[in-house]
């Protein structure tokens, strides 16, 4: 008798803990999404050069990046379950009308530069598998277009978690190359600090390529049009937590694959598909198709991601209907704004000698310029008891947050005078 009453309570015990894991898996989702579309075309890129160009020397720095990443990213869920509002409504609230209009002009002009890279990234990655992207560029506009405007926020949900799965391609594909293992876990361990400028530059590019402005901004929006509140929060600390430790990972892997190959070969490469090509004499067919396939996944996701990020921030701003459980006639500014940035993107990455590198470098330029200055909107905002009541930031939250935007401002500015120089040639 004893005995079954033992059985029964650890079943009831376990029961309850499978019940707790359970909602708190349904509750996650725009932690993930939001991190892993940072693994775009642009960072792919990014990854596979700092691999190609420096080895293993900047594993390390992937330990600090998501520690700062959880912790922006933590601030900015946490706004939006409290009062559950996206960022640019409380922006225009808070600071007025004309200092949001501003802003909302340098973050659509940075995430359509944004978008034509992704889509660079979908012809470049599907004519590895010899497919014109005449073709390719053309479904792919149907195929986002369709997506929000006939699913709901739950549906669109699920294939955006879908297409985080297949970011395991790079993981794969750095098992496949076989490192030297040792090497790798010393590399992560033991930070290497070198202070030649390109490698200076490489490690502020690995640091904005993870934290970028409209990351906040889509995260907020998200977790707002999801409808989670306050009592949701540990869930949503633990999907950020998630979130970021995933993109990390397969950043890691991404270097890594890069490193072990094309580094000890001595091959140079200016791009990501460049990357998937050269891997082909080195690692194998199949490291040349997983690589492709796992950029083809990662433009596609943030070609959808970037334009509605920018069609929930500019619709919040303005007080227009935003989320994805509207009707087309219901928020025609909300789907109007993400149909024309992807049918723009698309439409125009297919004119011949279009000079996307010029493009990616000004759409950076305003990246590193505007996330400082969104940090600082957060950080004001979070601290304000109207707009958090009891959740605002602790001491040494602000210490951490502070200390991280003043660090991250440092490093946006050191990027943007890099590039201004090389791109003026002095």
């Amino acid at each position: 008798m004893q005995d079954n009453a033992v059985s029964r309570s650890f079943g009831s015990l376990l029961r309850s803990r499978l019940v707790s894991l359970w909602g708190i898996l349904i509750l996650m989702g725009p932690g993930i999404i939001t991190s892993n579309v940072d693994n775009d075309a642009g960072g792919i890129t990014t990854y596979s050069l700092a691999g190609a160009e420096f080895g293993l020397s900047l594993l390390w720095s992937f330990i600090p990046i998501t520690l700062v990443l959880i912790v922006v990213q933590e601030m900015g869920a946490r706004m939006g379950v409290v009062s559950g509002k996206g960022l640019s409504d409380l922006i225009r609230e808070r600071f007025g009308v004309k200092i949001t209009f501003y802003l909302m002009i340098l973050l659509v002009i940075t995430n359509l530069g944004n978008t034509l890279a992704e889509f660079a990234g979908i012809a470049a990655s599907l004519e590895i598998f010899g497919m014109s992207r005449y073709l390719t560029i053309p479904l792919s506009i149907l195929f986002l277009m369709w997506l929000p405007v006939k699913g709901t926020y739950r549906s669109v949900e699920k294939i955006f978690l879908t297409a985080c799965v297949f970011y395991i391609a790079y993981v794969i594909t750095g098992f496949l190359v076989q490192p030297d293992w040792a090497e790798v876990i010393h590399s992560t361990a033991a930070p290497t600090l070198r202070t030649d400028t390109a490698f200076l530059v490489m490690l502020v590019g690995l640091v904005g390529t993870t934290i970028a402005p409209w990351m906040q901004f889509y995260l907020q929006a998200s977790v707002v049009d999801k409808g989670l509140s306050a009592k949701d929060l540990k869930a949503v600390r633990i999907d950020v937590v998630v979130g970021s430790v995933l993109v990390s990972v397969v950043a890691f892997f991404i270097v890594l694959a890069c490193a072990s190959t094309l580094y000890k070969a001595g091959i140079k490469v200016d791009s990501a598909e460049q990357a998937a090509l050269a891997l082909k004499p080195l690692a194998g067919e199949y490291c040349t198709w997983l690589f492709a396939f796992g950029l083809f996944n990662a433009s596609m996701f943030a070609a959808a991601i970037l334009p509605l990020s920018t069609a929930y921030t500019v619709c919040e701003a303005f007080g227009w209907e935003s989320s994805l459980d509207k009707k087309f006639s219901e928020a025609p500014q909300f789907y109007g704004l993400y149909c024309f940035i992807i049918f723009f993107s698309g439409l125009f990455i297919l004119i011949p000698s279009l000079p996307l590198i010029s493009i990616m470098f000004v759409s950076q330029v305003i990246n590193g310029l505007v996330l400082p200055v969104v940090l600082v909107f957060m950080l004001l905002l979070i601290n304000d008891p109207a707009v958090m009541r009891k959740s605002t930031n602790s001491t040494l939250m602000n210490i951490i947050c502070w200390a991280s935007t003043i660090g991250l401002a440092a490093l946006s500015g050191f990027t943007v005078w890099s590039g201004l120089i090389a791109l003026l040639g002095f």
